[in-house]
């Protein structure tokens, strides 16, 4: 039986495995998703267990998305522009390293919400390694201006520098982002707050205003819907969790694991149950 693993810490909110499961199952794979809890020490040790005959390879989550990269023999392109890697190929015992979190978001955007960032004002929070897939996705849909905030200036400062080859990007500080968020027609949330912490909602958002008109988005799947969200509702926005993110980045990654088109909407279903739960 092959496998597949998505690599993490902690990983008790990952809805990975019920989707990868479920469409292995429906076209008859024998295959098996599984979780990889790890710790920093075992990251390059695990990581050799991908080059096995049996792996088809893994997804990679917080906090390894950066660290695995000096471990691939190849990154493709996404993954070297992105300067992160969310997707791990064995291709005969050499491993590629990929991301499919930039097509993932903006497929999830444009298909599931509807939005077209082209033109638009756009608001990113936090600077790591999906914030630099978001990133990346939302500067090659040609947004007008992408201003990123952080808690530490100079990793937004440093991001803005990096991608400025890509479109108009710049690093905002608190004072700024009141009057920013206000008027932005895009606002996306990609730090971990907001997230479930040991099945408890913390109940906590991102900022402390929402746009006048633009629409919310919050790569946090887990609760459905962030007090971000919540309050983005509250007000009549338009808003996306990261469910739509989740599932479109997964499906890429399947499609690369077993040269099959993947089953989206049945993956989507078997998420979305797993989350109501």
């Amino acid at each position: 039986m092959k496998k597949a693993y998505i690599l993490g810490h902690p990983l008790g909110h990952s809805l990975s495995p019920i989707m990868h499961n479920a469409a292995f199952k429906h076209l008859g794979i024998r295959a098996e998703y599984c979780k990889k809890d790890i710790l920093p020490e075992d990251l390059p040790k695990t990581i050799e267990l991908l080059r096995q005959d049996n792996v088809f390879g893994a997804n990679v989550t917080i906090p390894y998305k950066l660290a695995v990269m000096p471990f691939m023999d190849n990154l493709s392109d996404s993954a070297k522009a992105i300067g992160a890697v969310n997707t791990i190929i064995n291709d005969n015992g050499k491993l590629l390293g990929h991301n499919t979190d930039a097509s993932g978001y903006i497929r999830a955007l444009k298909e599931n919400a509807g939005f077209e960032p082209k033109g638009k004002i756009a608001i990113m929070l936090g600077a790591g390694g999906a914030a630099r897939a978001v990133a990346y996705a939302l500067l090659n849909a040609n947004v007008e201006v992408l201003y990123i905030h952080n808690r530490t200036f100079e990793k937004a400062k440093s991001l803005a520098k990096e991608f400025k080859f890509l479109g108009n990007i710049k690093a905002i500080g608190k004072t700024e982002l009141k009057e920013k968020i206000i008027a932005c027609d895009l606002l996306i949330n990609t730090t971990s707050v907001g997230m479930e912490d040991n099945a408890k909602d913390p109940k906590t958002s991102a900022v402390e205003v929402l746009p006048n008109s633009g629409f919310v988005s919050d790569i946090v799947y887990r609760p459905a819907k962030t007090k971000l969200l919540a309050d983005a509702e509250k007000v009549g926005l338009a808003t996306q969790n990261g469910l739509a993110m989740l599932v479109y980045q997964g499906a890429q990654a399947f499609e690369m694991w077993t040269k099959q088109d993947a089953p989206v909407e049945l993956m989507f279903a078997a998420a979305l149950q797993a989350l109501e739960k």
